[in-house]
């Protein structure tokens, strides 16, 4: 069996250059994935509606070693495009906050576009197959597929990993991307979880226990990390186990083991001018009470019983004891003993090293024909359709460079 490109992994990014790198007539091109169904991370995502891009995509919302790469894909098919190839399709979608965009009715909409736009195209795919062998010969690869038990040699010019990271293995994630640069010699930056609850230290699990499944408006900042320092303002959420919810899966990007992370309950106010308001306009008030105001009923009852105040009137507290309370609750220093891993990750950060590839084609420096898209490449976004949006313009960048080789 002969192709001109053979794309490894039927999700968002290979479904994506797969649609560029055929052409009716054209150019076969084969997309394979172990899975019994393709895109099986977007039909998850967003809840089941797909939260498939972001309107204020730019370079600054997404980490690499090289900050730089990912600038000319982007640049080349924006969200814009994206967003004007599901109004073709007639696909109701709407905006959620901070830019997010999810389909009205189900994330089965974008896979039914993507599968749509490859059958135009002329794209093969075949679900429930594995490259077992892969080799370089000098017109392009040699590779052996299995499918339904049966081993199929195949031949291609082009061949292009889109297989993903490591997060979410449920659903079928592995190394294997990571595998075959290293077998290409190209280099893998360290990679970790990405996106991902944080968990507590024995004691912080003890002390929060009785919060878990509460949420409060809050602020996660971190520094110390590969990317510098980072503050997130969105919903914290106390688990059984941690710390969860928007603003702390986008800070555990930056996060390291070993660095401390600071937590801010209710940024958007001065928590420590309220509490002395209310102490001239509220004397008799039990802090617990008053704290109530501003947190949620039982986290306020938690902070005040682990200041010993809980039952006390705010007016016999003093200021200074009010600020370390403040202190305590909106600038408190927390140091995660790790995170929740890749079995609840969102995305793997880090990947196959950018500086072996060129940002305009994804295509390897050294390895003619060997392309690198989406997740296992080290670019990673935010929280909030960025990801999906690099799995859109990478994709399109290595589609458009095969077709036009």
């Amino acid at each position: 069996m002969q192709y001109d490109t053979v794309i490894i992994g039927a999700g968002a990014a290979g479904m994506m250059c797969a649609i560029h790198a055929a052409k009716p007539g054209g150019p076969r091109v084969l997309v394979i994935d172990h899975a019994k169904a393709a895109g099986e991370k977007i039909r998850i995502s967003g809840g089941g509606r797909c939260n498939f891009t972001n309107l204020e995509t730019a370079p600054d919302r997404f980490l690499s070693a090289n900050p730089h790469f990912c600038k000319s894909a982007l640049s080349r098919y924006t969200q814009q495009d994206f967003v004007a190839l599901v109004q073709r399709h007639g696909i109701p979608y709407h905006e959620k906050t901070l830019g997010q965009l999810f389909c009205n009715t189900t994330a089965q909409d974008i896979i039914r576009m993507l599968l749509d736009e490859m059958d135009k195209a002329g794209a093969e795919m075949r679900l429930e197959t594995r490259l077992v062998d892969y080799s370089k010969t000098d017109p392009g690869f040699a590779l052996t597929l299995e499918t339904d038990g049966q081993r199929v040699p195949v031949t291609c010019r082009n061949l292009v990993i889109a297989c993903g990271g490591k997060s979410i293995p449920k659903m079928g994630a592995t190394g294997f991307g990571y595998e075959i640069a290293r077998h290409f010699d190209h280099t893998v930056t360290g990679i970790r979880a990405g996106l991902v609850p944080l968990t507590f230290t024995p004691d912080e699990t003890e002390e929060f226990k009785a919060l878990s499944g509460l949420s409060c408006e809050g602020a996660l900042s971190c520094s110390g990390g590969p990317y510098g320092k980072a503050r997130f303002r969105e919903a914290v959420l106390f688990t059984h186990r941690g710390l969860s919810g928007p603003a702390v899966l986008q800070i555990s990007s930056y996060w390291r083991e070993g660095l401390p992370v600071t937590l801010a309950l209710r940024p958007d106010i001065d928590l420590l001018a309220e509490l002395k308001r209310q102490k001239t306009a509220n004397g008799k008030r039990h802090l617990a009470t008053i704290l109530s105001d501003y947190l949620p009923k039982r986290l306020a009852q938690s902070f005040a019983e682990h200041a010993g105040l809980a039952e006390r009137n705010i007016a016999d507290i003093g200021d200074k004891v009010l600020a370390a309370l403040a202190t305590t609750i909106q600038a408190r220093e927390i140091r995660p003993a790790g995170s929740e891993g890749y079995r609840t990750a969102e995305v793997t950060v880090g990947g196959v090293d950018t500086a072996g590839l060129n940002s305009k084609t994804m295509e390897s420096k050294t390895v003619p024909g060997l392309y690198f898209i989406g997740e296992v490449v080290d670019v990673t976004g935010w929280l909030g359709g960025y990801n999906f949006q690099w799995a859109w313009s990478s994709g399109w960048a290595a589609g458009t460079a095969i077709i036009d080789r």
